[in-house]
């Protein structure tokens, strides 16, 4: 069936403030990615996944969510909104590369805590570094007032 090119009445489906969003973060994404993959202070192993795409949006939630003190797992999951099962996966992958490793909890002789590494470490950092590079790049693409007002709004829109 030959597809058909969209109506103005479903036009809305393309050319609303979600699907904007959605295509700014994962340019932003890709950006930071592409960013990280050139950083020198990234392991070359984790340089050469991220080049060719195989660290993705997912592996995100530990570079944002995991502490600097660690976390058990199951706060992991918590932070980023994923069930521990699938936090587990994404742990497993990251230890497998040397960004993360399962230390004992001082608190519990049960549980282990998720840590960074000293691969992980420079990962972070350069996850930093490419954010901030990302984030100048949008500020002049947008212009600083817009920016700052875009982000002033998605602010107070998040927090609700």
């Amino acid at each position: 069936m030959p597809s058909r090119p969209i109506s103005p009445p479903d036009a809305w489906r393309h050319n609303h403030l979600g699907h904007w969003l959605r295509i700014s973060l994962e340019r932003f994404d890709a950006r930071v990615l592409e960013l990280m993959a050139q950083h020198s202070g990234v392991a070359l192993g984790l340089s050469n996944l991220a080049a060719r795409g195989q660290v993705g949006a997912a592996h995100w939630h530990i570079t944002r969510h995991l502490t600097p003190q660690g976390a058990r797992l199951s706060e992991l999951a918590q932070r980023a909104g994923m069930t521990k099962q699938a936090m587990g996966t994404l742990v497993n992958q990251c230890e497998a590369w040397g960004m993360v490793s399962r230390e004992p909890d001082g608190l519990d002789a049960r549980a282990k805590r998720v840590c960074f590494t000293p691969i992980g470490w420079a990962w972070l950092n350069a996850y930093q570094e490419s954010v901030a590079q990302a984030e100048s790049e949008l500020r002049e693409t947008m212009g600083a007032e817009v920016a700052a007002v875009v982000g002033l709004g998605l602010e107070a829109y998040s927090a609700q």
